[in-house]
């Protein structure tokens, strides 16, 4: 069914796409995004592997001593930050699918 030439093509772009996979997964998981909320009194930075690496509160908001809207602030700034972190991986993922063409020597039945 397969062509030696093309079933070997097809091995090779399999592992040209693994190893592009495998790069994407390690640059996801290092990369640092920050969400905000309160038009950025709080900030939470993230690792794209989701770890908390810090959260920075305005002195403003701490004075005026609300809790409640301190909580949701920063429970918005994290949200934001995960949203973020899948945006890029979407978008990296997005980007390496992109080049994938199959060739046509394969001799699939259409």
């Amino acid at each position: 069914m397969f062509s030696k030439n093309g079933l070997n093509n097809l091995m090779q772009h399999a592992q040209k796409i693994q190893d592009q996979m495998k790069k994407i997964q390690q640059e996801v998981s290092e990369v640092e995004i920050t969400g905000e909320s309160g038009a950025g009194v709080v900030k939470v930075t993230l690792f794209g592997s989701h770890y908390c690496k810090k959260i920075e509160i305005d002195k403003n908001l701490i004075l005026e001593n609300d809790k409640e809207i301190l909580e949701d602030l920063i429970t918005a700034a994290f949200n934001d930050a995960i949203r973020k972190i899948l945006e890029f991986q979407k978008q990296k993922m997005s980007s390496a699918s992109s080049g994938i063409k199959l060739s046509n020597d394969l001799n699939l039945p259409l």
